[in-house]
């Protein structure tokens, strides 16, 4: 489920004439790399460049810091990180910042909420996969599966309930001194939100956060001639460079628009493809859908939902974005056909809405 890398939404806002007034404000735009193995970009629109500048520097700062606190990889001078929770498992509580408390709660909460497909408990199982998938991206001629005894192994250390969070204390320990977190099925999308809502404290009424295809928009485009943003949603077969390489566009205002494919962190074996989103039942990636998108506000639910939903059978993960509230979905098919939930369809180009 190390997914969201994985997510393949071209994003883009699309700017038409109309306007006889110059705009209040101007779009500015800057990007960062390497932090949630992927590139993102921060665009906003502000009176001047030197506000925007304000704005990027606490973007930018944010995302850093939680960056880190969500590493499961690295260690931090100083910091009290994932890694660090894993590397203290069956030892000893782990005290950590408030964000890594609120994101596990969260995860937990949701896992409970959705039937248990998206658990960030899965890292023994998910570590396979990556060191597997690695090898095999690095030598392809000698790329393998796991072993399925050694993932049946990893997978009796996966129990969520295992997870051990005093809030009081502010601690996380992991009872299981054989398992470990991998948040990458929620961790971008979250932390995207918790810097939208303090840029939005700060100030800020019309901006983009595009993390690796993750789309938080806030507000309007600030340009005075469109009302929505318009993000551009994949088709997985194609390139992710040319706008026409999209299946439709989705026209959303104050959303999230995530999603989870098999398009990206995968690697072959014996010609077959093997994606990176792993059931936690079969332990296999899933193979219902070739794409899951999701659009609701909250952008650490939208990337929570879109793993969720994409490793769900259609007869259950229909009924299941349709019961939760201001979550809408859409699956596309191996056969290339498009499955949606029926508000999808009102936010959608070719069922008819308008940027107007």
């Amino acid at each position: 489920m190390r997914k969201k890398f994985v997510l393949t939404l071209l994003f883009f806002v699309i700017i038409l004439s109309g306007c006889s007034r110059a705009p209040k404000y101007t779009k500015y735009s800057a990007t960062l790399f390497d932090y949630f193995s992927t590139v993102t970009t921060f665009t906003a629109y502000t009176k001047t460049e030197a506000e925007f500048d304000e704005y990027y520097q606490l973007f930018k700062t944010r995302y850093e810091h939680l960056h880190k606190l969500y590493d499961i990889y690295h260690s931090y001078e100083g910091i009290n990180n994932l890694k660090t929770i894993n590397d203290n498992a069956g030892i000893k509580p782990v005290e950590v910042e408030q964000e890594i408390i609120d994101l596990i709660l969260f995860a937990k909460e949701w896992y409970a909420k959705t039937g248990g497909k998206t658990n960030i408990a899965m890292g023994a199982v998910l570590k396979i996969w990556h060191d597997y998938r690695t090898e095999g991206i690095d030598f392809p001629q000698e790329a393998k599966l796991p072993p399925r005894e050694l993932l049946e192994k990893a997978s009796m250390h996966i129990d969520l309930d295992k997870v051990i969070v005093n809030e009081e204390d502010k601690t996380v320990f992991l009872e299981d001194p054989k398992m470990s977190l991998d948040v990458g099925a929620v961790a971008k999308g979250y932390a995207t939100e918790l810097v939208i809502k303090e840029l939005q404290a700060k100030g800020l009424t019309s901006g983009v956060i595009d993390a690796g295809g993750n789309i938080r928009t806030l507000g309007k485009p600030g340009d005075g001639k469109r009302k929505l943003w318009s993000v551009g949603i994949q088709d997985p077969d194609g390139s992710i460079v040319s706008s026409s390489d999209i299946i439709d566009v989705a026209y959303v205002e104050n959303a999230s628009v995530v999603s989870s494919g098999d398009y990206q962190r995968y690697y072959f074996v014996d010609g077959k493809l093997y994606h990176h989103i792993i059931d936690p039942e079969t332990l296999m990636p899933g193979s219902h859908y070739r794409a899951v998108t999701v659009i609701t506000e909250d952008s650490g639910v939208a990337d929570f939902l879109s793993t969720t939903l994409f490793l769900l059978p259609f007869e259950q993960a229909l009924p299941l974005a349709e019961s939760l509230e201001a979550v809408e979905a859409l699956w596309i098919m191996h056969d290339g056909s498009v499955k949606k939930t029926t508000g999808m369809k009102k936010l959608l180009k070719s069922e008819g809405a308008k940027n107007k």
